[in-house]
């Protein structure tokens, strides 16, 4: 029991050590370089080089505080969703649930833009809940229905599919000043976001982490089956609903700002489980935040800066690493149903 605690608390600080190097390393490192000791003199305030603190304060970090955010949100979501579905290869990607909130974000920016409409961040958050919620209650539908998990990330691959191609089409169509960001935001990056939008993104991640949080004993209950959680006063309906709500806005706060990041959601909670070697709540939920923030802040400063001046797509860099990770967990989930794998 010692041991199990004193391997948590380092993993906490070796990923929160991990997280705030990383975003200092993205601070350092640009098109533009950027000495470490300018970029502590603007981070405390007494910067005097105009050009690094437009760099520094109005592109770099906020970007990077969007990464750290956003990458431990996705987390989050995935190890909900995990949950929920009792499946270690369900995530908000795999099933479609991005995709879907994409595509309706996508469809409203299109819409707004044609008719001069500027539409605030809180309202790309709303159409893309809206969006997760509509692939969330299609996911759910063909559960009722499929027995194996397999079947069910196909059909959730499949809707993912249909959602890109009618977004493709939508961005096409789109006016021709703004298919250039419509673009880049629907292949996923974290490009061009602004201080105004991290402090709305950390207002919704904060209040959907700690209500995830919060639920932490109830969720673990859960964890255990649900005739298990009914024995000891667990509202399995309510639950079941908060978990849908939760893991759907998390998700749907991602795709607004940044566009789908693809098996974050997936490979980081599993990656994370086997270091603290618990799946209980109170646990997975803080460290798989900071793992998906590490994560996301060095993919992307590999996605901005691996084949600069071009720029990557952050999907594109997470597909890399953590897609041999989800085929892997694929492959055992399959053999410890057939009672082959470890």
């Amino acid at each position: 029991m010692k041991t199990k605690k004193t391997r948590i608390i380092i993993t906490y600080i070796v990923l929160f050590t991990l997280l705030l190097g990383a975003i200092l390393l993205s601070l350092y490192i640009g098109s533009v370089s950027i000495a470490p000791r300018q970029v502590f003199s603007v981070l405390t305030g007494h910067g005097t080089d105009a050009k690094a603190m437009q760099i520094i304060l109005s592109i770099r970090l906020p970007r990077v505080l969007a990464a750290a955010i956003l990458g431990g949100a996705l987390a989050v979501s995935g190890f909900l969703l995990q949950t929920f579905f009792r499946n270690p290869i369900a995530g908000p990607f795999v099933l479609g649930i991005s995709s879907g909130a994409k595509l309706v974000v996508a469809l409203a920016m299109i819409v707004g833009v044609s008719h001069g409409i500027t539409m605030s961040s809180w309202f790309m958050i709303a159409m893309a809940l809206i969006g997760s919620l509509l692939s969330m209650l299609f996911v759910l539908a063909v559960s009722k229905k499929v027995q194996e998990m397999s079947m069910l990330v196909v059909c959730g691959v499949m809707i993912g599919y249909i959602c890109s191609a009618i977004t493709d089409i939508a961005v096409t169509f789109a006016d021709d000043s703004n298919i250039v960001n419509l673009h880049n935001w629907s292949l996923g990056s974290f490009a061009g976001i602004s201080m105004a939008h991290v402090k709305i993104m950390t207002i919704v991640v904060v209040v959907a982490v700690a209500g995830s949080f919060l639920l932490s004993k109830p969720i673990g209950a859960y964890q255990m089956g649900e005739s298990y959680a009914q024995n000891v006063g667990v509202s399995i309906r309510p639950l079941r609903v908060m978990l849908i709500l939760l893991s759907s806005l998390l998700s749907a706060c991602v795709t607004a700002f940044a566009g789908p990041i693809s098996f974050v959601g997936i490979a980081v909670p599993h990656l994370v489980k086997s270091v603290v070697k618990t799946t209980k709540p109170i646990v997975m939920i803080p460290v798989s935040f900071l793992g998906g923030g590490v994560f996301c802040v060095l993919c992307d400063l590999l996605a901005r800066t691996i084949f600069a001046p071009v720029e990557l797509s952050i999907s594109s860099v997470t597909a890399v690493f953590l897609a041999p990770v989800v085929i892997y967990m694929m492959v055992k989930e399959r053999g410890r149903r057939h009672g082959y794998a470890e």
